[in-house]
């Protein structure tokens, strides 16, 4: 290894754990990289730093990503770190079908055309209804998709769902046979599909040895970002292209793992020394894009970790705003004050541009879509379609102005209960929601026109309401984003919205893993921020010709008791009384701190504990209860461990802290 000033230079700016994670030797090497910690910067330096120490060659990196802008950026930060060769950066799919194609020339044999679209062949085969056919043909596409992700044939599909219990959105039997017959349409009009690429690589690289050692030879050095979402069929792609070599850099965050539903293996990043033996991993612990403030109430409703035990974070930041929580009578005023927070914002120098408001769901954005436009606010929405450009809701305003001109004395109304009905019979709940707000839409327009209305009222109202001059720009405007579209941006200011019991965790989620992915998500949401937090939830929500209570999430008590200064509590999805009883027990009734109710014998050491937290909470420059909860020192306290062995009987503790607390615990309570 041959050390240079420019070798020198790419470790200037590095703290500790992010030099290390740079300049390992260790070949497997995970890179556990928590919200805010850098994680391109390492990566980037990483590659720059073994191509300057002769221990890679440029030409031979591959670099996989899970979307074109990130490989651009990769590239981008490189050429800015003085590397004169560029690496091949892309995703998964785009990599598998140059190689793909590659192999096809060579052997002189044409390439299927690619499939962009599965619903282009999923439409004819369900048949049916013209109207409800397309957004079938959506929900059966996501399905084969999380089959095809999990290397699934439609028959191993069928026995998977059986076991797992997975909810599906038609009988999994018909799913398997769609999904059989679109298989077959595919292979005969010679057409192969983005999961096709993934699979027909790895099986090219298993069989085919002439390819494999070709493209083992260019690709001698592999990294792999964002490894938390990668899926059994890209898993098997990145072994294709190790074949027995070792030289495998990848990075993630396993508390950013939300793509399950999707088909990624959420506990892969941790079972790395497992599933590559001899792989060793680094983690990278300070945060540098959040107040402590933020990532405290961030990190309060994290899920038990997926293995192991979690990580401590601390942030170099100065203490900024606490994170607030608003309740509003309805859904509509939890819109208008969500602009109301973003012009506040504003006014005390935030750029528009430095502006999130985040919700679970696609459907939540009409409101706020409304509301900002009411407020004179830019809006821009990253990804995701505006509210009129769904295509369900497309759908939905053609029949209106079908049913208008062939019924023009039909009251309008009655057109609402139509778009009501055809809206109960979706099964996927984003297109659902869609056109229940669509008809809240409507029930708003009734109101302000004061008479019966009519369609092309209604439709000129809708235009007016959504489609202001203003929501068009794409420059320094707040950014309107779904949860999972929001993860790998960062704001100053983010408004995370919707927190209620059946969006946030959604409705759907009932088995603990997937309950464990809505924490995740929600941390997503949350950790976006830089200095202002603000979440908000709504008593009252609307959907479409019927209006629902609405208890909040269950995790408001976790992120409130982080902002109160206490402990944040680990929380299942329960009803309002266990909220509200579980909200009391961390404050100590109304206004109190928390305390757990301990025996006077007891209480002193308890106090004790939490003084000797304090200080390493200061030391280290974190939030106290990234040290212990209070719920763990309360144990302590009662069961008064002698020994490590009985330490780690104590919940909330692991073998870390145990490495690292143990000897000044066991102090304290001996001194008592």
């Amino acid at each position: 290894m041959t050390m240079t000033a420019a070798t020198d230079g790419l470790l200037v700016g590095l703290d500790p754990e992010q030099r290390a994670a740079v300049t390992s030797e260790a070949s497997p090497l995970a890179i556990l990289a928590g919200a805010g910690s850098g994680k391109t910067r390492v990566l980037t330096r990483r590659i720059a730093w073994r191509v300057q120490t002769g221990v890679a060659e440029a030409r031979n990196v591959l670099a996989l990503t899970f979307t074109r802008k990130a490989a651009g950026e990769l590239n981008d930060r490189l050429r800015r770190l003085g590397g004169h060769t560029p690496v091949v950066a892309g995703t998964f799919h785009a990599i598998a079908l140059a190689q793909l194609r590659r192999r096809a020339s060579d052997a002189d044999r044409p390439m299927p055309a690619l499939l962009e679209r599965k619903a282009r062949l999923l439409v004819p085969i369900i048949g049916g209804d013209r109207k409800k056919a397309p957004l079938i043909a959506a929900e059966v596409a996501g399905e084969i998709e999380w089959a095809k992700a999990r290397l699934l044939t439609p028959d191993k599909y069928v026995a998977t769902v059986l076991r797992t219990q997975r909810a599906t959105p038609h009988p999994v039997d018909q799913i398997a046979d769609w999904y059989r017959a679109y298989e077959r349409d595919k292979k005969r009009k010679r057409l192969v599909d983005f999961d096709d690429l993934i699979w027909w690589c790895s099986n090219a690289l298993e069989t085919d040895q002439e390819f494999a050692a070709a493209q083992r030879f260019r690709f001698r050095h592999l990294y792999v970002d964002e490894f938390q979402d990668v899926t059994p069929a890209q898993l098997r792609l990145v072994r294709g292209w190790l074949g027995d070599r070792r030289d495998l850099t990848v990075v993630g965050d396993p508390d950013q793992a939300i793509y399950g539903f999707a088909g990624a293996d959420a506990g892969l990043l941790l079972r790395f020394g497992t599933e590559f033996p001899g792989g060793e991993t680094v983690s990278l612990i300070t945060n540098y894009r959040s107040t402590p403030q933020v990532v405290g109430a961030a990190r309060s409703i994290l899920p038990n970790p997926l293995a192991g035990t979690r990580l401590e974070v601390r942030t170099p930041l100065a203490d900024g705003p606490k994170a607030t929580v608003h309740t509003f009578d309805d859904d509509a005023a939890e819109a208008a004050g969500a602009a109301k927070l973003a012009v506040a914002a504003n006014r005390s120098g935030v750029a528009w541009s430095q502006i999130a408001i985040l919700y679970r769901t696609n459907a939540q954005s009409a409101l706020f879509e409304e509301a900002l436009r009411h407020a004179a606010v830019p809006v821009r929405m990253r990804g995701d379609a505006r509210f009129l450009d769904r295509a369900e809701i497309k759908t939905a305003v053609t029949e209106l102005r079908a049913s208008a001109r062939t019924a023009p004395g039909r009251a309008f109304a009655e057109h609402l209960v139509d778009i009501a009905e055809d809206a109960a019979t979706i099964e996927a709940d984003d297109r659902r929601t869609n056109l229940e707000s669509l008809v809240r839409l409507g029930r708003e327009y009734l109101s302000a026109d004061g008479g019966t209305g009519s369609v092309d009222g209604f439709l000129s109202w809708l235009n007016t309401a959504l489609r202001g001059g203003d929501m068009d720009s794409s420059g320094n405007a707040v950014e309107l984003l779904t949860f999972h579209r929001a993860k790998g941006l960062e704001f100053d200011t983010v408004i995370v919205s919707g927190l209620e019991r059946g969006q946030v965790p959604i409705s759907h989620a009932k088995e603990p893993a997937a309950l464990a992915e809505e924490r995740r998500l929600l941390y997503v949401a949350l950790s976006r921020a830089h200095r202002r937090l603000h979440c908000t939830w709504a008593k009252e929500r609307s959907f479409g010709l019927r209006t629902s209570n609405r208890d909040p999430s269950p995790y408001l008590a976790s992120i409130e008791a982080a902002i109160d200064g206490s402990d944040p509590i680990a929380t299942t999805p329960v009803g309002r009384d266990a909220v509200t009883s579980l909200r009391q027990s961390v404050r100590g009734g109304r206004g109190g701190k928390g305390k757990a109710t301990l025996s006077d014998d007891d209480q002193p050491l308890f106090d004790a504990l939490k003084d000797w937290r304090r200080d390493q909470a200061k030391t280290a420059n974190v939030p106290a209860y990234v040290i212990f909860n209070d719920a763990t020192l309360a144990e302590i306290a009662t069961a008064r461990p002698t020994s490590r062995d009985q330490l780690l009987g104590i919940s909330g503790i692991g073998p870390v802290k145990v490495d690292r607390w143990a000897d000044a615990l066991l102090a304290v309570v001996h001194q008592h």
